[in-house]
């Protein structure tokens, strides 16, 4: 009896196997994995002369899947440099452990989230592997954060976004300490032509103010942007490239940072510019020349050459 009893369970199960395999399989996710590197082989000329070497600023490891209803999720992790630790050592962060929600122009984002402060100038700005866009290069908001955003495209040239969080980006995941709220437009009226109008308040009432505008074609893009951290600092980027070929272009970037009050003395001005080669999106190399001039102060100028690469898929 026990025989006949196994020899009927296993027809059974034989059976119930053939009829899921003949059923319609369920759609597979779409995954996408995110490895992006940046690096560099730089020198520096005069008093930084003996800053010479290699290196690894940052790299970017994680997936992102897409599920059905318009889901999807996210996980990513950066590896980078801590002035924390010795300048050889490279320390580990979750940057985003997010959820996605898409529903016809509707988008909601929960988790570790990229903020909404500076996104779209940093795609415009296009050379992150070589240097941050000015917001992030000089601390005046966070890439990424714990919290919520939403974003609304009402037309084909006008999208609103808000977002909550924290307020102390994606390396200290405080609590308990107030939020930040945030909310933004972004405008393509015609072809090429954006602007970018952001507003921002913390917890201790600081108000953060950025505007961009940029346009760009096939032979050239120009762009530029006006940032103020209320009673804190203030800033201004102006930025452009010239398309040599399909694959290759100049860039070049003027920065001016005005820190107030007693803090005066970190002024400077910052000039980056070079050549770029994009053997193709994933593979990048630029020679580029990076000059900064404190202002207000007794000290000289810094003078380097890069040669900076990307790569990642």
């Amino acid at each position: 009896m026990k025989i006949k009893s196994i020899i009927i369970l296993l027809i059974a199960s034989l059976i119930c196997s053939s009829a899921l395999t003949a059923q319609e399989k369920p759609p597979q996710t779409n995954v996408k994995p995110i490895i992006q590197v940046f690096g560099d082989f730089h020198t520096g000329f005069g008093e930084n002369k003996e800053e010479l070497g290699f290196d690894l600023n940052r790299a970017y490891l994680g997936y992102q899947y897409e599920l059905q209803k318009g889901l999807s999720i996210k996980a990513v992790m950066d590896i980078g440099q801590s002035k924390n630790v010795g300048d050889y050592q490279r320390i580990a962060y979750i940057k985003n452990a997010q959820i996605s929600w898409k529903h016809n122009n509707f988008t909601l984002n929960g988790g570790l989230i990229s903020t909404t402060q500076f996104n779209e100038i940093e795609k415009f700005w296009g050379h992150r592997y070589v240097m941050k866009s000015f917001q992030d290069e000089y601390k005046f908001g966070h890439s990424a954060d714990l919290g919520l955003s939403a974003s609304y495209k009402f037309t084909s040239w006008l999208t609103t976004d808000v977002i909550v969080t924290n307020g102390e980006g994606y390396k200290k995941l405080q609590q308990g300490n107030g939020l930040q709220y945030g909310i933004g437009a972004t405008l393509n009226p015609t072809k090429g032509l954006f602007f970018r109008l952001y507003a921002g308040i913390n917890d201790t009432n600081t108000l953060n103010y950025s505007f961009f505008t940029g346009y760009k074609n096939e032979i050239f893009s120009l762009a530029g942007e006006y940032n103020i951290m209320e009673n804190s600092k203030q800033g201004v980027s102006l930025y452009g490239t010239v398309q040599l070929s399909k694959n290759s272009e100049f860039y070049a970037r003027y920065d001016i940072l005005e820190v107030r009050e007693n803090l005066s003395n970190e002024d400077y001005s910052c000039v980056r510019g070079g050549f770029q080669y994009a053997f193709n999106d994933k593979i990048k190399i630029s020679p580029n020349l990076k000059i900064s001039v404190p202002i207000n102060n007794n000290s000289n100028p810094e003078y380097f050459a890069f040669i900076s690469f990307y790569f990642g898929i």
